[in-house]
């Protein structure tokens, strides 16, 4: 079923209760819906994340993204706002923790909202999805293409992250982890490695490595797009979303 919907952008308190911009997707022909954050990446806050926000809401779930460069770069275009954070390190962990608090507390808080959150993130945001799910009590988290989860960036990237395979026993909520079998951010052995790390924390998680795909391959505006495994992807996320937050 496809929902109406209504999208906006608005401000919501983050990290510090700092208010930064977001970008909120909403079903409005449900009564109560299950909601995620959804959290941009690398390049930033742009038209393609807004669109998946858009496609959440079609599909029944409330959506807010929050803009992670808006301190850094406030009012700057995506390219020039991500150009900014990385030079500054990137968004740091603490920050991103906060800023997906401030989205949850704010989904929580719309009058259809059922309690349930998950989080979902790409490139970059994948990674920081993995590390909401490991700070906050999601009920999802959605991991796609997410690097630097088990190896540090490279010393010559500006990058200031560290891994965070080893915090994995505190994983909040059940894992989807959506990868390309051709990407080497994060390679298939890198994966493996999260694998062992999660079984042998008991935790539940569902790995989807799709052949033929390599980094990014839900982006329809860039070469990397993979129509069969961004199709097969779409249908694991919401699989999923219809057991966790529904």
């Amino acid at each position: 079923m496809t929902h109406n919907l209504q999208a906006d952008t608005i401000t919501v308190k983050g990290h510090n209760d700092d208010e930064i911009e977001a970008y909120l997707a909403v079903p409005t022909d449900v009564d109560k819906a299950g909601s995620i954050v959804v959290i941009h990446h690398m390049p930033g806050y742009d038209e393609g994340t807004k669109e998946f926000a858009r496609k959440f809401a079609a599909h029944g779930y409330a959506a807010l993204v929050p803009n992670l460069y808006w301190r850094q770069a406030p009012g700057a275009s995506p390219d020039d706002a991500a150009a900014t954070a990385r030079a500054k390190g990137g968004v740091s962990d603490d920050q991103l923790v906060g800023d997906v608090a401030g989205a949850m507390a704010h989904l929580k808080s719309l009058p259809s909202s059922n309690g349930k959150v998950a989080s979902i993130g790409y490139c970059s945001g994948g990674r920081q999805s993995l590390l909401a799910g490991l700070r906050l009590p999601l009920k999802g988290v959605i991991d796609c293409y997410g690097a630097f989860v088990v190896l540090d960036p490279p010393s010559e990237q500006p990058i200031k992250w560290k891994a965070i395979v080893g915090e994995v026993g505190n994983l909040s909520a059940p894992l989807l982890g959506l990868f390309g079998a051709d990407d080497q951010y994060p390679s298939p052995e890198e994966n493996e490695t999260l694998a062992a790390a999660l079984t042998a924390a008991g935790k539940e998680f569902t790995f989807r490595t799709y052949e033929g795909a390599g980094h990014a391959f839900f982006a329809t505006d860039r070469p990397s797009y993979r129509v069969e495994a961004a199709t097969q992807g779409w249908s694991e996320i919401f699989t999923f979303l219809e057991r966790t937050v529904a």
